[in-house]
């Protein structure tokens, strides 16, 4: 069957049109362009790309079994509409899924970034097989899709998964509007804070930090900056990320405990950082967590990789077909 899926994010927007057979995806066009101007100009864009993707592979819309769109949260999927997105200024209450189903004809199924991120590992990647499984955006934010029971659980107004707002301490860096929170000590804009903190202290008093070389460095500092130093043996660097990792390994915790999943897969720089977090993770998770649970779950990074962008808002349009569009 053939399946399109819209991606519509801070940064930019594109199209995709795959074909799903016997279990595999195969990806046949996809196109990009930057998220500028109006909503309306932009989901206007959307359809007319759309169109001619379909148009160059000789499709009708009578082709398309379903298609999937993939927009970060809050949404009300339900009724298909974006709410108001802190990456999307001017994107509040857009009846996103009426404007493609009308212009298209096509069934349309709307998701969030992580809860398609969890139905693309769950069909796809390393959820396939496993009924019970968390799936942790861990890019710029920190968000949770979750698979309970072989079904996407959202919540009873789509808001469940959002654990980066989950204080871990009083104080610590920001992150999803709260000192001292999951998204604060462990995404990367939180590791990014975290790190220009810790070398702000070293450099007031005159010590040297791999990093940052001068106070007006401190505004570069990135996730990936820090990592390649703490990768160079910059102790201060190396710091920053088992402190991430011991939050990281709390939280993973309460999710062991609370949600007792087979796999909790995390996405982009758990991927790329495994090395740098996983020691402090784990100990802090072997602590923390009832040996009950923790021994049945396995901790991951997702079996998509940086390809997993590709899959999800397709994987939305088959998960929602397969399912009726009910969670």
């Amino acid at each position: 069957m053939k399946l399109l899926g819209i991606d519509i994010g801070g940064t930019k927007c594109g199209v995709t049109l795959a074909n799903y057979e016997n279990k595999k995806l195969r990806f046949i066009d996809k196109i990009t362009f930057p998220t500028e101007n109006s909503p309306d100009y932009i989901l206007q864009k959307l359809i007319n790309e759309t169109k001619k993707t379909l148009h160059k592979h000789s499709l009708a819309t009578s082709h398309i079994s379903a298609l999937g769109i993939n927009c970060g949260g809050p949404l009300d999927t339900k009724n298909g509409i974006i709410l108001c997105p802190p990456n999307l200024p001017g994107w509040v209450t857009i009846p996103v899924v009426k404007c493609f189903k009308t212009e298209l004809q096509i069934p349309c199924f709307l998701q969030n970034d992580a809860n398609a991120g969890a139905i693309a590992e769950h069909l796809f990647g390393a959820g396939q097989g496993f009924d019970n499984i968390i799936f942790l955006t861990h890019g710029t934010g920190m968000g949770a899709g979750l698979i309970l029971n072989g079904k996407l659980y959202s919540g009873t107004n789509d808001m469940a998964g959002e654990v980066g707002h989950i204080r871990l301490e009083r104080f610590g860096p920001v992150g999803f509007g709260k000192a001292g929170s999951f998204e604060g000590f462990c995404s990367g804009g939180g590791i990014a804070r975290l790190a220009q903190t810790m070398a702000l202290e070293k450099l007031q008093v005159g010590e040297a930090v791999g990093f940052c070389k001068t106070l007006q460095d401190l505004p570069g500092i990135t996730a990936k900056t820090v990592a390649d130093s703490a990768r160079a043996g910059d102790l201060l660097a190396k710091e920053v990320f088992a402190i991430s990792g011991k939050y990281l390994g709390q939280a993973l915790a309460l999710f062991i405990d609370i949600l007792n999943p087979q796999r909790i897969l995390l996405g982009s720089i758990y991927g790329h950082c495994q090395g740098l977090l996983q020691e402090t993770m784990f100990a802090e998770i072997t602590k923390e967590a009832l040996s009950f649970s923790r021994n049945v779950c396995e901790i991951l990074p997702c079996g998509l990789g940086d390809a997993i962008n590709d899959y999800e808002a397709v994987s939305i349009a088959l998960y929602g077909i397969t399912t009726g569009g009910k969670t």
